[in-house]
Formats: C-alpha cells, sequence, structure tokens
C-alpha cells in the first residue's frame, strides 16, 4: 500500500469491492471463531456478547454460537434507527458464520494442553484482528458493538469508556463460574484485543472504507 503521507498517494481511499468485503466478513469471522476456541480450551472468557456466550456455555454445555445469536440479534434490533441496514445485514452474517464456525470447530479441532497466558494473549490478538477486519468492512463483531456505537449516537456515551464498562461487567459476571485467577488472565485477553484495536483502528492509519 502506498504511504499516504508520499506525494503520490492518492487524495483518498479506494472503496472495497463487494468480493472484498465478502471475503474480509469470512476471514474476521474465522478469526473471531479461533481466538474462541483458543480462549475456551484454557477456561477463559473475553469482553461483550462472545465473553457472556463462554460464560453460559461453561454453565449449560450448550454452544458458545448459539448464545452468542441469542444475544446479538436483538441488540442489533435495538441500534436499528442508528446502524445502516448494510452494517445490521453484514453483523449478521458474521454472526451466523461465527455460529457455524464454533460448531464445526468443536467437532474438528481438540486441543489438550495450552497455557492460560498465551491462551489470553494470542487468543485475545486474534479476536482483535478479527474485529479489525470486520470494521474496515462495515461489519461489528456482535450486538455490544453495535450497543456501544449506538449510546454513543444518541447519549453521546464516550465509546472506549462504554466498552470498557461492558466488558468489566462480563469479567465480573464470568467469575459465576471461574476462579479470579482464571478472571486475571481473562482481563489480559481482553486488553490483548483491545491493545489491537487500539493502535491500528486509529483515523488517518488506513486509507480504504
Amino acid at each position: 500500500m502506498s504511504d499516504p503521507r508520499s506525494p503520490s498517494a492518492p487524495a483518498s481511499g479506494v472503496p472495497h469491492s463487494h468480493a472484498e468485503d465478502a471475503y474480509a466478513l469470512f476471514v474476521g469471522a474465522i478469526q473471531l471463531s479461533l481466538g474462541l476456541v483458543l480462549l475456551k480450551s484454557a477456561g477463559l472468557v473475553t469482553g461483550g456478547v462472545a465473553g457472556i456466550s463462554l460464560v453460559l456455555n461453561y454453565l449449560t454445555g450448550l454452544p458458545v454460537g448459539l448464545f452468542y445469536a441469542a444475544f446479538t440479534i436483538p441488540m442489533l434490533a435495538v441500534t436499528l434507527r442508528t446502524m445502516s441496514w448494510l452494517f445490521i445485514v453484514k453483523t449478521l452474517i458474521v454472526t451466523f458464520s461465527l455460529f457455524a464456525m464454533t460448531e464445526v470447530a468443536a467437532n474438528t479441532i481438540a486441543i489438550d494442553s495450552i497455557s492460560k497466558p498465551v491462551a489470553a494473549l494470542v487468543g485475545g490478538s486474534v479476536i482483535g484482528m478479527g474485529a479489525l477486519a470486520l470494521a474496515r468492512h462495515g461489519a461489528g463483531t456482535g450486538g455490544s458493538g453495535a450497543i456501544v456505537l449506538w449510546l454513543y449516537r444518541t447519549r453521546d456515551w464516550n465509546a472506549g469508556r462504554t466498552q470498557m464498562l461492558i466488558d468489566g461487567c462480563v469479567l465480573l459476571f464470568s467469575l459465576v463460574t471461574l476462579d479470579l485467577g482464571l478472571v486475571l488472565w481473562s482481563l489480559l485477553g481482553v486488553t490483548a484485543t483491545a491493545g489491537i484495536l487500539y493502535v491500528w483502528h486509529r483515523t488517518g492509519r488506513y486509507t480504504g472504507y
């Protein structure tokens, strides 16, 4: 990609094609699914809807993707007047893709042993890269992200602080099934995810849209 600071760089970004968007949604869903597999293998959680889904999976044994879809769909419905229909459709595609991919992973990937710090750092970072890919192509990772943007647009709540508040509440909720040590390792994973988005999802860092 050309350096946006160079004289030869284009004045504005080049729109993604539909094929590029579709591929990004596919890759982003894969990354989210893989990150969840790594966290689940170590008995950890993450923030947002994905974290709630993992906690409920530990409590009930029902699929992570099922809870993910069950929470995301009504949350997206709340934001219909704020978010574009294209964003809603893309996020729903990601949601159902994640449901399918986590089910496939449960039957095709077996991790016998993984250390908790590795699961937290790698799993959290992979989730962050998946969220970044989706954001670059106009999709969200789930209902909590849409709620954060909805509160920003309708109540002027700071998006970063709101997301931190939601993630903190999810980690506290996870104490119903995880001990404090696992929650602290999960916090490391949440921090790794946030770090990816903080470093690479900033205005001026990307010229495509």
